[in-house]
């Protein structure tokens, strides 16, 4: 993705934050990005599709965190919930460092037209968090009695929402933030990690 491609979708991005997914227009982005509307329809057809662009350039960079973490399966044997933290953190820290794609993608996922984008784009990019709870499902099968599909909604998505709330100043940046948000989404997981864990340690 060459310069000013990327200049022109981080432009995007912030001009959704000050505008909205409605009231954001195409002059306004290309004042932003500091280029014509004519050279930004040399990258996008149009709104439509660079507000997909700037959703896909968020989400593998999103992707990407639990491609460098660190993840050991023995952990789950042991802590199973601080296994799960030691991924959640850096993903909720991800969000808090970037506002304005934070505000962006909560907005973009809270559209009307994001249930049938959803349903046709290619998220093969999560292949690492999708391996890992592979195997949380193997340590834990008691997990597959939850629809996956809204364990892994509540989880992402709820993240990306209290993240929003944080640089938006609804609620503070600090620890207390961070440990609470923690507790509520995972307060019903807990319930069945730890019976595993009991019955693991029963052998």
């Amino acid at each position: 993705m060459d310069d000013t491609k990327i200049k022109i979708i981080s432009a995007a991005i912030k001009a959704v934050r000050q505008y909205g997914l409605e009231g954001v227009r195409i002059q306004k982005i290309s004042e932003l990005a500091g280029v014509s509307p004519g050279a930004l329809y040399r990258y996008f057809n149009g709104k439509e599709q660079l507000m997909m662009e700037c959703f896909t350039y968020i989400d593998r960079q999103a992707a990407a965190v639990f491609e460098h973490l660190k993840f050991d399966p023995q952990a789950m044997l042991t802590d199973p919930v601080g296994a799960v933290r030691s991924l959640w953190v850096p993903y909720f820290r991800f969000w808090l460092a970037r506002p304005d794609e934070t505000v962006f993608y909560h907005r973009f996922r809270d559209s009307a037209f994001f249930p049938s984008y959803d349903k046709n784009r290619d998220a093969s990019y999560f292949d690492t968090f999708a391996g890992m709870v592979r195997i949380f499902l193997q340590v834990f099968p008691r997990l597959r009695q939850i629809n996956q599909d809204l364990l892994w909604l509540h989880v992402l998505t709820s993240t990306v929402m209290y993240a929003k709330y944080v640089v938006e100043g609804v609620i503070p940046d600090n620890q207390e933030t961070e440990d609470t948000v923690f507790r509520f989404l995972t307060e019903g997981l807990s319930g069945y990690l730890n019976l595993e864990k009991m019955k693991i340690e029963q052998y």
